[in-house]
């Protein structure tokens, strides 16, 4: 009995310590699956889904180190030309951001019109790879480019799968994915009630995006005074610091305190204002 419980302990030490013992080669160990970063995401929602992740880096680096040699030149500070340099490396994401808000807003406003494009293509017996194809000529302007790019696609793979995930991919839309699922399943597994669903869906759309359009127009006004009140205090720090007696003494140790202080109290109160004003996101259910 003593032996067999001397057995199972050797036998669980060993396996205890197998895998520093006898570690899996890279050739057997499992590749985690590649999810596409912060970055890849945001370019893709802004239009840009061919620029590669490192020359946006480059260009927010570039920025950066411009906007605190100009500031150093100016005021002589080197604090405030480093928090310049900080938050000018930060520009081309807000750039970014800007163009994804205006492509989402644009898209709350061209998919009720896509979607009833869809909804007489379907009914007039139309095929649903050339309805789609049909919307680079007459679907609305700001989103002719990614279905002209879906007819391509098509006209080249024949595959009405591997076109759409290309089209979800340039669209980087919720409400693209959803429409695109739509019609993906009814081609697969088909489906009387197609055109009822993309009524019903435009119809929920147009709801949302006149609700969405009242609430953006009344905060517009509280999001633009925070900005104000956000840059004016720094503004106000750059025409002081033209004056010898104001560079010399925000350069010293207090002066660098007070910048340091006043740069993470301007951060955390326009993190706040943002998110106490911002509107939910639809997330990407199907990217």
């Amino acid at each position: 009995m003593i032996f067999l419980l001397g057995i199972a302990l050797a036998a669980g030490l060993l396996l205890t310590a197998s895998p520093w013992l006898w570690p899996r080669t890279g050739a057997t160990m499992e590749r985690p699956i590649a999810r596409p970063g912060r970055i890849r995401l945001l370019l893709d929602a802004a239009g840009l889904p061919r620029l590669p992740t490192s020359m946006f880096v480059a260009a927010s680096v570039v920025v950066g180190a411009l906007a605190g040699a100009v500031l150093l030149v100016v005021t002589a500070i080197p604090a405030a030309a480093a928090l310049a340099a900080v938050g000018a490396g930060f520009v081309p994401a807000l750039v970014l951001q800007s163009r994804r808000s205006r492509a989402v807003k644009a898209g709350r406003l061209a998919w009720p019109d896509v979607l009833d494009h869809l909804v007489g293509s379907v009914r007039s017996g139309v095929a649903m790879p050339e309805a789609v194809a049909q919307l680079a000529t007459v679907g609305p302007p700001a989103l002719r480019p990614a279905f002209s790019a879906f007819a391509r696609s098509y006209a080249v793979t024949g595959s009405f799968g591997i076109s759409v995930d290309e089209l979800k991919h340039l669209l980087a839309d919720p409400v693209a994915d959803r429409i695109i699922e739509t019609l993906r399943m009814a081609r697969e597994v088909g489906g009387t009630e197609l055109t009822t669903v993309l009524r019903g869906l435009a119809a929920n759309l147009r709801a949302e995006g006149a609700m969405r359009a009242e609430l953006e127009a009344r905060q517009s006004w509280v999001s633009n005074a925070a900005k104000l009140g956000v840059a004016a205090p720094w503004i106000v720090l750059v025409l002081l610091s033209t004056r010898p007696e104001a560079s010399t003494a925000y350069s010293s140790p207090t002066g660098v305190a007070l910048i340091v202080v006043g740069a993470v109290v301007t951060v955390v109160a326009y993190r706040v204002m943002r998110a106490l004003g911002r509107l939910p996101d639809e997330q990407r259910w199907f990217a």
